[in-house]
């Protein structure tokens, strides 16, 4: 995808991040020590991945890798995607010895069935609700049939689809049953479901879902 055929909504992300990237990474590299909900969600995926018979995983809309490098710890062989350059630079900077690039979640440079399983950590949320559905299609698309997804995002908490103010761009809050019923559109079944409560210094409830490509 060349510059002058991003749609504007991904432009505005990668800019916004790649603005903040240094500060990003510098707030979210413990991202997991705090969570054990969290952690749990990932192992869970590892988990489901690697009982399937492992294979390769992507992490869409990485930032600065600390997610992907946790995955890796995890025992998944992991490789991280996102928009903003400057995330990518410190990715590699900082996880030399895991593969990043720079690509969009919606058009992956990836064969159909390629990959064992996507996470999808946060990276939706400023992703304008029209658009979504095209998104997981694209995962669906890259993962091999029983592969697995987990999406993270913020819940609406018994509210409608709502536009935010987050702090690098506008994101979204979504109710958890109708993201998962864009993610059974494009083909999931769902495994699971987690919504974890606003720790100290969080807005909004998060929610999470683990789902397998028929």
């Amino acid at each position: 995808m060349t510059e002058s055929s991003t749609p504007a909504h991904l432009k505005t992300t990668a800019d916004a991040y790649g603005a903040v990237a240094d500060l990003y990474a510098e707030l979210t590299r413990d991202a997991f020590d705090d969570f054990p909900l969290d952690r749990a969600v990932l192992a869970a995926f590892a988990e489901h991945v690697r009982t399937a018979g492992a294979g390769t995983v992507a992490e869409l809309g990485c930032g600065p890798g600390q997610t992907t490098a946790h995955l890796r710890d995890l025992g998944l062989d992991v490789f991280g995607v996102d928009l903003s350059p400057a995330m990518i630079d410190l990715a590699r900077r900082a996880y030399p010895d895991l593969r990043f690039e720079v690509g969009s979640m919606d058009a992956l440079e990836l064969a159909d069935g390629a990959l064992a399983g996507v996470v999808s950590w946060y990276s939706v949320i400023h992703t304008p609700p029209a658009e979504l559905p095209r998104y997981f299609a694209e995962f669906a698309r890259v993962l091999a049939p029983g592969g697995h997804l987990v999406v993270a995002f913020f819940e609406a908490e018994d509210g409608p689809l709502t536009e935010f103010d987050h702090k690098v761009t506008t994101a979204y809050r979504w109710p958890i049953d109708e993201m998962a019923g864009l993610a059974r559109a494009a083909g999931f079944s769902e495994i699971g479901r987690m919504l974890r409560e606003p720790h100290e210094g969080e807005r909004f409830r998060r929610g999470h879902l683990l789902m397998r490509r028929g």
